[in-house]
């Protein structure tokens, strides 16, 4: 790869050929998920008729669904990438809760670290989709439960202990704080005694990212508009206001690598040096849905860091991967077949 120094920018270049060799290196890799899990949860329904009590569709049930949302989302990408996942969470003793439990012991993933909580609320997002038959549900509506209050100390100390215990052998730690009350500064910053080795430690955080600062995070995978939030910015099309804020929070939190996601306008990666990498969305830039392409951009990146990429591989590996996922509806994962072929068409066309 080559560098340009002089104006702070780095060549996006990479192997193609390497990144596919890094992302066939996943299978096995043990990386440790601790963060916020959310239970998100799909009604769908066909619609009838407008009900006589009220301007509103009346739909007639046809199914629910629950998938891992937020922390859980980025260990089911994870997991799909073939990575082996280690989940350190709390959820609800309730239904969204077994629901959670349930689907990854299905998958065979490790749920011991899956904290159940008496009183405790699992964070949900219940979604209601509507339609007539034959055409593509829409969303109408949805709401959502959370916790209400802190998580309990005694849950808090048990997940320190838990998150302490599968980081003794892990080849990663990703973080997902949804600010539900899971993920915390303190309890990472407690776990750098259970690292006996440097691995990466990466972040994805929608509210406290400069929290983390003394933490011991590698890198951080924030987007554009958690970004602007921390900084009190506009950034659109101001690359000098990128330039900026993503520059002043890699200083502030000390990381080697800050991957910024910018929808259609792709990602950002600062490195330490001054080094700015901007990287064109994969794919269309006319996405199904973005839900939780997030979490698929923070499993894709930490499993290629785990594996021996340098954060700009990373990074295209986990562009490629989110430019994959915003092309499925709903809460989805990549596989690493997906993955592997996408990477090989692009090398094909590259060689043409």
């Amino acid at each position: 790869m080559k560098r340009l120094p002089q104006d702070g920018k780095q060549s996006t270049a990479v192997d193609l050929l390497a990144l596919a060799g890094f992302v066939e290196e996943f299978a096995g890799k043990k990386v440790v998920l601790f963060g916020d899990f959310v239970a998100d949860e799909f009604q769908y329904g066909d619609i009838t008729r407008v009900s006589r009590e009220a301007p509103v569709l009346i739909l007639r049930h046809r199914q629910t669904e629950v998938v891992p949302g937020g922390g859980g989302n980025a260990a089911n990408n994870l997991a799909a990438l073939g990575a082996r996942v280690f989940p350190v969470t709390a959820v609800g003793d309730d239904a969204a809760g077994d629901a959670l439990a349930s689907y990854f012991r299905a998958k065979r993933i490790d749920a011991a670290g899956i904290l159940r909580v008496k009183g405790w609320t699992t964070p949900t997002k219940t979604r209601f989709l509507a339609g007539f038959a034959h055409t593509v549900s829409q969303q109408v509506l949805r709401m959502d439960r959370e916790p209400n209050g802190v998580l309990p100390q005694g849950a808090r100390k048990k997940l320190r202990t838990m998150l302490a215990s599968k980081l003794r052998s892990a080849d990663a730690l990703a973080v997902s704080d949804y600010g539900f009350g899971v993920a915390s500064a303190d309890a990472v910053r407690g776990s750098a005694g259970a690292r006996r080795r440097a691995i990466p430690v990466t972040l994805d955080s929608r509210f406290q990212l400069h929290d983390y600062a003394k933490a011991g995070v590698t890198s951080a995978t924030p987007n554009e508009p958690e970004l602007e939030a921390l900084h009190h910015a506009s950034i659109g099309k101001n690359v000098e206001e990128l330039k900026r804020c993503g520059a002043a929070t890699l200083k502030t939190m000390k990381l080697n690598a800050l991957l910024v996601t910018r929808g259609r306008d792709g990602m950002a990666l600062f490195e330490r040096g001054g080094r700015l990498a901007q990287i064109p969305v994969h794919g269309s830039n006319q996405a199904v849905d973005v839900t939780g392409a997030g979490d698929t951009v923070l499993a894709a990146y930490t499993l290629g860091l785990a594996c021996g990429a340098s954060p700009l591989e990373a990074a295209h590996i986990a562009n490629i991967a989110g430019g994959l996922v915003v092309m499925k509806r709903g809460t989805a994962t990549v596989s690493r077949e997906e993955l592997l072929d996408a990477i090989r068409q692009d090398a094909a066309g590259a060689a043409s």
